[in-house]
């Protein structure tokens, strides 16, 4: 459900934003692109989301310009993110830091580092090592101290989300068997 559009001086740019990405999984959604995720089954096996939900939140997304819809040929559809989407992330990462602070009691599940120089990212995204704003393609995550893998037999979009990788960088889809 989104909310009402009625404010009283119609200047929110909060408001408009929770339109596009306030709904419950959007934002899940959202970060499990930068991760990489970009297949419907993908992103369907590592939420938990209900389907019919799925379909809804990409087709908003997309509709949004946050998401593209891509065709891959024999391969099936992809979602990824464009550069309105990827403009998120100083958003995602602010949240992501917000949890860590107040939720990860055991140290941070996930760490941020620039892939150039291996350094951590602190708050405001700026590499502790040699002090650049990273862009979003040169970030790698990697599990952190605080990071607990699920008990028993990883799938295998969570276990590429989990090895050290780059954002943005695709999860290659499971082999197909014969």
């Amino acid at each position: 459900m989104t909310l009402p559009n009625t404010y009283a001086d119609g200047n929110c740019p909060l408001a408009r934003t929770l339109e596009v990405v306030g709904e419950r999984w959007t934002l899940l959604i959202v970060r499990d692109a930068f991760y990489g995720v970009r297949r419907f089954g993908d992103f369907a096996t590592q939420l938990g989301i209900p389907r019919a939900v799925l379909t809804s939140r990409l087709k908003s997304l997309v509709q949004e310009g946050v998401l593209s819809r891509e065709s891959d040929g024999a391969a099936g559809v992809e979602y990824r993110l464009t550069d309105k989407g990827v403009a998120l992330w100083p958003a995602v990462h602010a949240l992501m830091n917000w949890g860590e602070a107040f939720y990860s009691p055991n140290g941070v599940k996930r760490l941020l580092r620039h892939d150039l120089d291996g350094g951590l990212l602190d708050p405001d995204g700026r590499c502790r090592e040699c002090g650049s704003a990273v862009p979003v393609p040169e970030i790698r995550s990697e599990p952190g101290p605080g990071h607990r893998p699920a008990g028993g037999a990883g799938d295998p979009v969570s276990d590429a989300i989990n090895t050290p990788r780059r954002l943005l960088e695709p999860i290659a889809p499971a082999p197909t068997r014969d």
